[in-house]
């Protein structure tokens, strides 16, 4: 059985609002948006979409079902800098000739143009110190090598994204606020008079977590810091990286807490009478759920969680080769 191709797709939202729904190639995750917002004769693009083959043809469909053009694109602003986010942005700013917005913290994104291969390598060797098997690990290596990094090129941001920085368009201002967490980068730009915010990764609409780990020191500390931020916004209607819109923006908040913690404490009572490497914190933890297609994913998170039951002393490292952990 064959999955059903997606393809690009447009649609209003709000006046001057366009909803862009873009293919991924990832199984359980198959689009994300980006957000075309109105601005004098042509339109801010929050958000791009991934690099591929066929990408840009789906973002121009998106688009003409919007009586849209890629060439009045007049600025590009990118919540963070991951590939199906930023990943078309040097391909449209010079077809456009617009400029690129992006928060300055991108390591993350700039080392995988730059080498991929040690970034490759440096995820095996994390892997390897978290405990994982040698045998899922070639058999991730054979699978990642021939993926490409689904970014167009390099991308050297004309303005650093950060908070105060604003956007005008024909809706007012959106501000910009910095939201660590799911990626250091990661920026959340909200309109005021209509209590409007495009929130990238950082709020979805069925919550799903993931923190970019290796980065910074405490990324689930930081999300859990950037989900105050965004609450005392006070937003009624959020345009999400992934899914459609939604309004019950306060319940969501309050369900990615609610989930923190009770992963966070589930990793802790792992632990508890025990030495567990990572890789058997995450096989305890999320059991059935685990496969090839998200281990990484799964592994990442749980490094999240280690870190930050650490910072906040409730367990601590063991060195070694793997590395452990116990409460």
């Amino acid at each position: 059985m064959t999955s059903r191709r997606e393809l690009g797709r447009g649609e209003r939202v709000l006046p001057g609002v366009f909803r862009l729904r873009l293919p991924l190639p990832w199984p359980g995750v198959p689009h994300c948006n980006a957000w075309a917002v109105s601005a004098g004769e042509g339109f801010v693009l929050f958000d791009t979409g991934m690099h591929g083959p066929d990408s840009l043809a789906h973002l121009e469909r998106a688009l003409a079902m919007c009586s849209l053009r890629l060439e009045d694109v007049s600025l590009i602003v990118c919540t963070h800098a991951h590939s199906d986010h930023c990943g078309e942005a040097p391909v449209i700013a010079e077809r456009a000739g617009c400029e690129v917005w992006m928060h300055p913290n991108h390591e993350h994104l700039t080392r995988m143009v730059e080498d991929p291969e040690a970034v490759f390598a440096r995820r095996i060797e994390v892997a390897r110190q978290s405990g994982v098997p040698e045998e899922p690990l070639r058999r991730y290596a054979a699978e990642r090598g021939s993926q490409a990094s689904g970014i167009a090129g390099p991308i050297e941001p004309d303005r650093d994204l950060i908070s105060g920085v604003t956007v005008q368009t024909d809706l007012g201002e959106w501000v910009a606020y910095e939201t660590p967490g799911h990626a250091p980068s990661h920026v959340c730009l909200f309109q005021p008079e209509r209590r409007v915010l495009v929130s990238g990764d950082h709020l979805l609409g069925r919550i799903s977590l993931y923190f970019d780990y290796g980065y910074s020191p405490d990324p689930v500390g930081e999300f859990l810091s950037s989900l105050d931020v965004v609450e005392r916004l006070g937003a009624r209607l959020c345009l999400a990286g992934h899914g459609r819109t939604f309004t019950d923006v306060h319940a969501h908040i309050q369900g990615n807490r609610k989930l923190v913690d009770e992963q966070l404490e589930q990793v802790a009572r792992a632990l508890s009478g025990h030495e567990l490497t990572a890789f058997e914190v995450v096989s305890q933890v999320f059991g059935d759920a685990l496969s090839g297609q998200n281990a990484h994913w799964l592994m990442s998170q749980t490094l999240g969680y280690l870190t930050h039951l650490a910072a906040a002393g409730r367990i601590e490292r063991i060195s070694g080769d793997p590395e452990r952990w116990t409460a």
